[in-house]
Parts: C-alpha cells; sequence; structure tokens
C-alpha cells in the first residue's frame, strides 16, 4: 500500500496522520492521504499568494506548463485509471475515458485565448476599455464521483487565466488527485499549484481563508451553502455546482426500444453517481407499463462487479454511508406501496454493491422522487397530459438538468425550454458540449463552469478610461 503526500509550495509534503482510502468493491485498503494540518492549509494559501504575480504576468509559460502537465498525465495514464477505479469504484474502461478527458482538458486550456475586449473608444483623446484581471488565489474543492474531470475542469482554467490554486479533493477519493500533485510537482512553478487532503475541516479553512479570492466546489446542496457563507464573510467571489434531481419526461410518441439504451445510461452511468443522471421519469400513461419493463430487462442484464474484472458495466457505490442512504429510499418507497420492477437490494458480498433498480406505482411526493438519492434507483412516475409532466418535472428544490423524449423532435424542443434547469436535452440526456458552459437554476449552483463563460468566472473586470 502506498503514502500519498501533499503538493504544497512545489514540493511533496508529509503530514502527521494519513487517512486509510477504501477500496468500495472489497472493503480493502487502497492506499494512505495525507491528512493536511490547519498550518499546512495556511502555507499552501501563503505560497499561492506570493507566487501569484509571476505567474500571472506569464502567458507564454501558463500554456507551456499546461501542455508539459499534459505529457505527464498521458505518461501516466494507465496508473492514474487504475488507482481512479481502486478508489472511486467505476469500470476501468470508463476511467480511462476521465483520464482521456483530463489530457483533453489541460490540452484545450494550453491553447485556449479569450479575445480582448473592443474599445469603447480609441482616438486621439484617449481610450475606454474593459480589461480581465485574474482574480488571485483560487481554492478548488471537489467530490468523489469524478475526481480527476472535476477537479481539472475547475484547476485548469483557474491556472490558465493567471490565478494559482490550491485543490482538495473529497476524502473518498483522494488518492488520484494526490497522484496527480506527484506528476506535477516538478512541472508548476513553487506554489502556483497545491493539493491538499482532509476531511471537511480542510475545506472549511480554506473558505474562510483571508487571502483565498475565489472558491469553486462542486457537491451537495448542504455543504455548497456552508461553503457560502463562510465565503461571504469577506464576500469572496464562488462558484458552486450543486446537486441535481433531473427528470426525463417520456412523451406518448416516443419509440420505446430505441430510447432504452439511452435513458438507461442516462440514468445509470457511474452508478448513477453523476450530479445530472436522470434521478426521476415522468412517462405518459399509455407507454410507461411498456417502458418500466424494457428498462427493467436491460437492468437485469447489467454486469455488475469490481470495476477491474472484465465485462463490467456498472461498480459499486462509492461508499458505505451512500448504500445506506438507498437502501432507507427504496425501503421507504416500498412502505408506501411502490413496486421494485428490478433490482431493490444489495447484492451480497463483499462491497458497496446495489444493482440497477426499476420502481413503479410511485406517487410523485414520495421522498425517492423528490431527493437526490444519487445511485442506480430510477422511479417512474405516470402523467397524463404534457402540462401535468412539466408541472411535476419543475416542481424540486433542484434545476440542474432534464430531457424530453419525443419521436417529434420540435415537441420535444418546445417542451425541453420549458423545464427550469440550466442543462436540457432532447432524445437524449447528458451530453456535454466543451465550447456550452455549464450551471445550474435554483440550488442546483450559482455561475457557470466550461465554455467562455466558464472561464470569465476566473477574472474580474477593469474598466479603463484614459485621457491624453
Amino acid at each position: 500500500m502506498s503514502q500519498y503526500d501533499l503538493l504544497i509550495n512545489g514540493k511533496l509534503t508529509t503530514a502527521d496522520e494519513y487517512d486509510a482510502v477504501i477500496n468500495p468493491a472489497t472493503g480493502e485498503t487502497v492506499g494512505h492521504a495525507a491528512r493536511a494540518s490547519a498550518a499546512q492549509v495556511d502555507l499552501a494559501v501563503t505560497s499561492a499568494k506570493k507566487a501569484f504575480p509571476d505567474w500571472a504576468s506569464d502567458a507564454a509559460l501558463r500554456s507551456a506548463t499546461l501542455q508539459r502537465a499534459a505529457d505527464a498525465v498521458q505518461a501516466q495514464s494507465e496508473e492514474l485509471a487504475r488507482l481512479i477505479t481502486l478508489e472511486q469504484g467505476r469500470p476501468l474502461r470508463d476511467t480511462r475515458g476521465e483520464v482521456a478527458g483530463a489530457i483533453g482538458i489541460l490540452r484545450h486550456y494550453a491553447n485556449f485565448e479569450l479575445p480582448p475586449f473592443v474599445p469603447f473608444k480609441s482616438d486621439d483623446s484617449g481610450l475606454v476599455v474593459v480589461e480581465r484581471k485574474p482574480l488571485g488565489v483560487v481554492a478548488a474543492i471537489t467530490p468523489w464521483n469524478v475526481p480527476i474531470i472535476l477537479l481539472l475542469l475547475k484547476i485548469i482554467p483557474a491556472l490558465k487565466a493567471g490565478n494559482t490554486v490550491v485543490a482538495k479533493p473529497s476524502e473518498y477519493t483522494p488518492l488520484s488527485t494526490l497522484l496527480l500533485g506527484r506528476l506535477f510537482a516538478g512541472i508548476f512553478p513553487a506554489g502556483v499549484l497545491n493539493i491538499l487532503a482532509g476531511a471537511g475541516q480542510v475545506g472549511s479553512l480554506l473558505a474562510k481563508h483571508s487571502q483565498v479570492n475565489k472558491i469553486t466546489f462542486t457537491g451537495s446542496v448542504a455543504t455548497g451553502k456552508s461553503i457560502y457563507g463562510q465565503a461571504s464573510l469577506d464576500l469572496k467571489r464562488i462558484t458552486l455546482e450543486l446537486g441535481g434531481n433531473d427528470p426525463a419526461i417520456v412523451l406518448a410518441d416516443a419509440d420505446v426500444e430505441k430510447i432504452v439504451e439511452p435513458l438507461f445510461w442516462g440514468a445509470f452511468w457511474n452508478t448513477g453517481q453523476i450530479c445530472f443522471a436522470i434521478k426521476r421519469v415522468y412517462a405518459h400513461k399509455s407507454i410507461a407499463k411498456r417502458l418500466a419493463e424494457a428498462l427493467a430487462k436491460r437492468a437485469a442484464a447489467t454486469k455488475v462487479g469490481n470495476g477491474l474484472d472484465e465485462g463490467v458495466e456498472l461498480g459499486p457505490l462509492n461508499n458505505q454511508a451512500q448504500l445506506l442512504k438507498i437502501e432507507q429510499l427504496v425501503k421507504n418507497a416500498k412502505i408506501q406501496g411502490a413496486t421494485i420492477l428490478q433490482g431493490g437490494s444489495r447484492i451480497d458480498g463483499p462491497g458497496y454493491f446495489y444493482p440497477p433498480t426499476i420502481v413503479t406505482d410511485i406517487s410523485h411526493s414520495s421522498a425517492l422522487v423528490q431527493e437526490e438519492q444519487f445511485g442506480p434507483v430510477l422511479p417512474i412516475v405516470e402523467f397524463e397530459d404534457e402540462a401535468e409532466a412539466i408541472q411535476l418535472a419543475n416542481d424540486s428544490q433542484f434545476g440542474l438538468g432534464g430531457s424530453v423524449w419525443s419521436g417529434d423532435y420540435e415537441r420535444g424542443l418546445a417542451l425541453a425550454r420549458q423545464l427550469d434547469v440550466g442543462l436540457a436535452w432532447v432524445n437524449q440526456h447528458g451530453d456535454i458540449h466543451p465550447a456550452a458552459p455549464k450551471g445550474g437554476f435554483k440550488e442546483s449552483g450559482l455561475g457557470y463552469e466550461g465554455g467562455a463563460k466558464g472561464f470569465e468566472e476566473f477574472y474580474q473586470l477593469q474598466v479603463i478610461n484614459a485621457k491624453k
């Protein structure tokens, strides 16, 4: 078992305490992650503050450094993918895809530039123009479900914009992020990128630190609200990508046989542990039974197991707390009269395994429908007309994503525009265009990631008004 250290001020740094990280497929220890102390959090932030002026002033260095970082990840891509599988649980074929995506993010931002603002005025009398200035020290706090992609979508645009960064991964999946720190130790100048680990206390210290200028966080609504409150004490800039409870509306004219596979994966990829996974289906009563049976058949055929085993489609839930939450939600739904068409109980043996589960005869008011279960369970609620479907879909504190499935493209598009969500799809779910921003309505978040809009969030604007 390996020991994974912190990256502070350009150096791999040991800690007084190390936390065991568990393989969710076996219950065995994968490795030990250094737990950052309060003093080490402060050292990381002050190092980032010190490194900021030189890093912000050298655009060529920033681009070249990101290319070198991409080369380093590419050289160790298989080791990184296997480590993600070991600590997160997702099948190796999927974590290889995550690492490939990470390399793509690094190379994309290495070459990415926003066009300068067109001056409001530029003549013999003077100049009026808007210019972008990096914010300073950015703290990035990331979740356990897709640990490397969600990390790099935060820290790489922040770095390219000229900020310096202190990153803190989830305590459930810190090893792959700390491995990146090991790979990047000799690539980024001292203090530019710092990587810590530990429980929620580390994130809280970052959120409250007086020298942190921006927080970017992905995770639960409850934790996001806590960070928001802490950041408000000195008006830090903040981006929050929080939970989702994405609805999928399936109209009467949808081709059930055609949509069952993409609908299934829209709900169950990564064992349902995706913020914008489909978490509730509203199906027209004329096709609801046929759709549920088709999804149940697909669920029954799904190979669930250790992500390192050949042919596995879905791995375990990442942690015991998540497994217990899923078990309780399904149990309560059964007590209330719901029908478990497929699945419905944990898989015997080691690990946090729960099969893809299809639930019918359930009301919109059930906790399984109303809460973000974040697991491999899909409740199907019937509706009678489109107005009812939209009303039910929008009746939620969440507003991250949603989709409409129809044989009539224009009809589906018209309904998708009525969803109170930041991400709306028609006849698909979960596809993210790299040039498009990603953000949520209501309690699903503040601000944006991705595209030019997301990149702009790592700058502040300055208006120059000069007279000759």
